[in-house]
């Protein structure tokens, strides 16, 4: 592997968890994420001059608070606060070493309640925390949210003004804030872990590294704050990602979850998922996440495709809508009604949800509506809603199995 090679690996694993650290170390957003830029481009230099550090992401750290302060201290020219910022951050003298790497474990934690402080504005807290802590561009941000990709950068700047204005503390709060925090956390980890499950864009389905993250990110938040939602989501995390080595075959096409072999589950994930679930649903108060892994823990527990058992499936389906309404569930219920009831009926579901601008805009309702149509045998609507799926998706994986269904119906009129 080339030195390229490696440090592009760094980048895609790392670089969030150091830019977390320099915001911590340096106060600001805009500043850390200059000082990540300025770390990266030392290190492909120097790198290819000296052996790869033994701890390349403290390096970084490093490379980028020195750089930082090295830029603040040049302009001193322009008044003095500056310089006593520069003082502050990095005295004189200092060793390029930093002793912070004990702290970098929770620097991601400070990160996502930093960017879901009460005083940031509601709508700008998940565009800024998935910019921030998943690396994600505007315009793919933009994708998810369906909203215009400058509406998204406005609000990621607003955020991030309102942040250094009210001087938001960047860090945990204290056991007595946690729980009434505790909600919009559990959402972006949640987001986090999504876009590593299934990533928005992009060559491959899975990020490991942010779908890691955001366990690890689980673990600790577990550790803080003892909660059946808390380990409801542990439990999410944990089950959806058991199947990561069986979701695409050897040549990296998707692969269903019906078709999966389940041999490649980890077995050692699903038992903690499945105790965590157990112990989220016999909590007094159910939430969200309970039920949602319970409809995890119902597919884990299967020994074939054919043991998953449907009805409970549609019954747990029920229950969270109850929860938390959301069209995007009702369109996974949609599926479990079509292998509990027939495509038919899922089909009439999938209907009413695309009369929604959001579901008409989002690729999987028009796969769902295509594959309950091609078992329906109306092979040319099935084929305009697959044309559809195609035009709206942007991962590469999903757009080769979309082809795939095309192809398959063409094979099929001739």
């Amino acid at each position: 592997m080339s030195l390229n090679q490696t440090i592009d690996g760094i980048y895609r694993s790392h670089s969030r968890r150091v830019l977390a650290t320099l915001i911590r170390l340096l106060g600001d957003f805009d500043r850390a994420e200059e000082a990540l830029h300025d770390a990266f481009a030392a290190a492909a230099q120097q790198w290819a001059e000296e052996a790869i550090p033994a701890n390349p992401y403290a390096w970084l750290v490093s490379a980028g608070r020195f750089r930082a302060i090295d830029h603040i201290r040049r302009r001193t020219r322009f008044d003095a606060a500056r310089s006593d910022i520069a003082n502050s951050l990095y005295p004189e003298g200092e060793a390029m070493e930093t002793s912070e790497h004990e702290e970098i474990e929770d620097d991601m934690l400070r990160l996502i309640f930093t960017c879901c402080h009460p005083l940031v504005p509601a709508e700008a807290r998940m565009a800024m925390a998935l910019r921030e802590v998943c690396g994600l561009t505007t315009e793919e941000i933009a994708h998810a949210f369906l909203i215009p990709a400058p509406t998204v950068a406005q609000r990621i700047v607003r955020a991030k003004n309102r942040i250094r204005a009210a001087h938001v503390p960047y860090e945990v709060p204290g056991k007595t804030e946690l729980p009434e925090r505790l909600a919009q956390v559990l959402h972006v980890i949640y987001l986090v872990f999504n876009e590593g499950y299934s990533a928005s864009s992009g060559s491959a389905i899975v990020r490991a590294d942010l779908a890691a993250e955001a366990i690890r990110l689980g673990r600790l938040l577990l550790q803080l704050l003892p909660d059946p939602e808390v380990e409801g989501l542990l439990a999410i995390m944990l089950l959806q990602d058991s199947r990561r080595l069986a979701r695409t075959d050897a040549s990296g096409d998707l692969v269903l979850l019906v078709d999966q072999d389940r041999a490649l589950w980890d077995r050692s994930q699903i038992r903690e998922g499945l105790m965590l679930s157990a112990r989220a649903m016999a909590a007094e108060s159910i939430g969200g996440y309970a039920l949602q892994a319970a409809i995890a823990a119902e597919h884990a527990r299967a020994v074939t495709a054919d043991d998953i058992d449907w009805r409970q499936l549609v019954m747990l389906y029920d229950l969270l809508l109850t929860a938390s309404p959301s069209p995007v569930i009702e369109l996974n219920r949609a599926v479990a009604v079509s292998m509990r009831d027939g495509p038919a009926v899922a089909l009439s579901i999938v209907d009413g949800l695309l009369q929604e601008e959001r579901m008409a805009r989002y690729h999987l309702t028009h796969a769902a509506k295509a594959d309950f149509l091609r078992q329906l045998g109306r092979s040319d609507e099935a084929r305009q809603s697959y044309e559809r799926a195609l035009s709206l998706c942007h991962q590469a994986p999903e757009q080769a199995f979309l082809r795939k269904r095309l192809a398959e119906l063409d094979d099929k009129a001739r």
